[in-house]
């Protein structure tokens, strides 16, 4: 009877969309022990998977009022499975846009037992950026009493998860496609080219310098050749008269020197 209870309380989901995923690494919540969790989001159209679930949890009260609760069913039960069209009961807000037409519940693991994700083929997805919020699969949960802190209830414990395909991320902020929308990119704004540093003295001497005035070309003088000086005449003394012998006529000769 034990054993067809305990199976009672277990449930494949059929696909179902996974939110705060925590699959890879255990994550502490404040004043909580580190755990493997992760919501699962039930489309309020897959009946048969909601039924089960149901019967699981009946299976689990039955569980509690024997095993946990002395015989007697609390008056007040915490259920784990909720309205996503409703309000969350940790704080009266609605609950976010991608629970809507949902069930909403959350499954866990200690930090000892981390669950096995596999992929459509059951072989391990190694590769954990393929493993996020927003991706759809299917999970294994088992449902279970408790009795913690006079609180009383069912809690809904992890199993394997397999991941079917990929869906929109739950992360946070806006995909690439959102963002830009297929504009084409605007030319980018032309900026000017900063300004060169100096360079030193002795290259600018080379590299700067100033263009030299136009000279107008002026042709040389053609080459003469220099005029002789014209050879000086020869001072001639003043001719004498010539002495006239008296007695004679005839012209005196000077004397001859010495003689």
């Amino acid at each position: 009877m034990g054993n067809q209870q305990a199976n009672n309380t277990e449930v494949v989901t059929g696909e179902v969309r996974l939110s705060y995923v925590n699959l890879c690494q255990a994550f502490a919540r404040p004043g909580q022990d580190p755990k493997f969790s992760t919501t699962i989001l039930l489309p309020k159209a897959d009946v048969a998977t909601k039924q089960r679930i149901d019967a699981a949890i009946n299976a689990a009260i039955q569980k509690g009022v024997s095993d946990k609760w002395n015989g007697v069913r609390p008056p007040v039960l915490g259920i784990p499975i909720h309205d996503g069209d409703g309000v969350r009961p940790s704080d009266g807000m609605p609950f976010g846009a991608e629970c809507k037409g949902h069930w909403v519940f959350t499954a866990s693991a200690s930090a000892t037992r981390k669950p096995e994700v596999v992929d459509m083929n059951m072989n391990p997805i190694i590769n954990q950026s393929e493993i996020y919020s927003g991706m759809y699969g299917r999970v294994a949960v088992n449902f279970f009493p408790y009795n913690q802190n006079g609180k009383k209830g069912i809690g809904c414990g992890l199993g394997p998860v397999q991941k079917l395909r990929d869906g929109e991320t739950l992360a946070g902020g806006i995909s690439a496609a959102q963002a830009f929308g297929g504009a084409p990119a605007q030319p980018q704004q032309q900026f000017a080219t900063p300004a060169q540093p100096q360079q030193p003295q002795y290259q600018a001497q080379y590299q700067m310098q100033p263009t030299a005035p136009t000279q107008t070309y002026t042709p040389a003088p053609q080459y003469q050749a220099p005029v002789a000086p014209a050879p000086q005449q020869q001072y001639a003394a003043p001719a004498q008269p010539q002495a006239i012998d008296p007695i004679t006529g005839l012209p005196v000769q000077p004397p001859v020197m010495g003689l």
